[in-house]
């Protein structure tokens, strides 16, 4: 008999269904703060599905992604839980859904990466006028990189580089299979 979605599971269940030793697992807890399986007398584990789902998100980013665990904790803090857990579910509405919404915040750039005098003018012909756009994001061809004195990332801006980075890991994780 197979048990319910919503049924918790055993830190046997979980090692099984996501191929990951028992070990592991508990070692991802001393690491990962957000994974809180209750525990029962005796010091048995039992693993909310939304344990479950966090952990997938963090087997594929650390498996097969290559992330880092720095990496991972570093993702969790930027963007939460729900981030992992979409990737981890394969949901990419829902993790450029999250992306989107953390670039609405925009983050001011520091004075160190604050664009010089004069950097505009490196930019010749068709890069100056239509920067490139990956997967349909952003609102208008003409919205160029962040201006001298701005200090601020538009939310654009922000989601071409998100999309970026996940291009590059998504290269990385072909070239890893290749190697």
């Amino acid at each position: 008999m197979e048990k319910s979605p919503d049924a918790f599971r055993t830190i046997s269940e979980v090692a099984e269904d996501l191929d990951l030793p028992q070990h592991v697992l508990r070692f991802w807890e001393t690491r990962f703060t957000q994974i809180k399986p209750m525990k029962r007398g005796g010091g048995r584990r039992y693993y909310r599905p939304q344990d479950v789902d966090l952990i997938k998100g963090i087997r594929h980013m650390l498996y097969d992604q290559g992330y880092t665990i720095k990496g991972v904790q570093k993702l969790l803090r930027e963007n939460g839980n729900q981030f992992l857990v979409a990737i981890g579910s394969g949901d990419r509405a829902a993790v450029e859904a999250i992306a989107q919404r953390k670039a609405a915040e925009t983050v001011p750039l520091t004075p160190a990466a604050q664009p010089r005098q004069g950097e505009d003018e490196m930019l010749v012909g068709e890069a100056k006028a239509k920067p490139r756009r990956f997967f349909g994001l952003g609102k208008a061809d003409d919205d160029g990189p962040v201006q001298p004195g701005d200090g601020k990332l538009s939310r654009d801006n922000r989601a071409l580089l998100q999309e970026a980075l996940f291009d590059l890991l998504e290269c990385k994780r072909l070239l890893d299979q290749v190697r």
